[in-house]
């Protein structure tokens, strides 16, 4: 069977905003647009399959990725053109997962460094200045320790698919109908397989709200 072909990757006609100072939760505009965005990388496969739904749907994602999963280098050669067109922004989730506030100022920076430096070299692209605090866990220290090195905008969600543990396709599907909504950040993971079995119907809830998805760089100005 022939690939499908992979729809054109255009920007939104959606107005930018300027990018807030400091954290970011939801999107500041009355536009419906939803930010999906997606954590972790710990099955090679699914970050296979999540790439794959990117680039037949033409779906607008962000990966907070962490480079020690290997995934993201066995499948950088399919996600490369994803992300040189815009259409998969990439964002820093630190190294290893590391919980921020557990770590000293300069193992802050050590994580978010060498996560940056992978993504840089495998992918080509700075992704400063959006990062996600493994788990949520900030706090002022941690965030100027962040900002140290240019990441000045640690961004949390207004909703979650709840699927960095196992959960099933249902549970995951009553959580898209609660918070796949207008100007959301959801947060979703690349680790295991049953959010992939249900992206058709992710794609057809998105349809019938007639949400626009977007990556933070289609939104903000910086």
């Amino acid at each position: 069977m022939a690939p499908s072909p992979t729809p054109p990757a255009t920007a939104p006609a959606v107005t930018k905003v300027p990018l807030p100072a400091g954290v970011i939760t939801g999107l500041p505009t009355s536009e419906q647009v939803l930010a999906w965005t997606v954590d972790d990388g710990s099955d090679s496969e699914v970050v296979r399959l999540y790439i794959e739904f990117a680039r037949t749907s033409g779906t607008r994602l962000t990966f907070f990725l962490n480079g020690s999963y290997p995934g993201w280098s066995e499948h950088a050669k399919l996600l490369r053109p994803l992300v040189a067109s815009g259409q998969v922004q990439l964002g820093n989730h630190t190294w290893s997962h590391a919980a921020l506030t557990s770590l000293s100022d300069a193992g802050v920076v050590a994580e978010l460094q060498r996560n940056h430096d992978f993504i840089v070299s495998t992918f080509g692209v700075d992704p400063r200045p959006y990062y996600r605090p493994p788990y949520g866990y900030r706090d002022a220290r941690t965030d100027a320790a962040a900002a140290s090195i240019g990441y000045t905008s640690p961004t949390m969600w207004y909703g979650s698919l709840a699927d960095s543990e196992h959960r099933p396709e249902q549970e995951i599907l009553g959580l898209a109908g609660e918070w796949f909504l207008p100007a959301h950040v959801v947060i979703g993971h690349l680790n295991f397989l049953p959010v992939t079995r249900v992206f058709p119907q992710l794609e057809q809830l998105i349809t019938d709200r007639g949400l626009t998805t977007v990556t933070l760089n289609d939104i903000f100005r910086s």
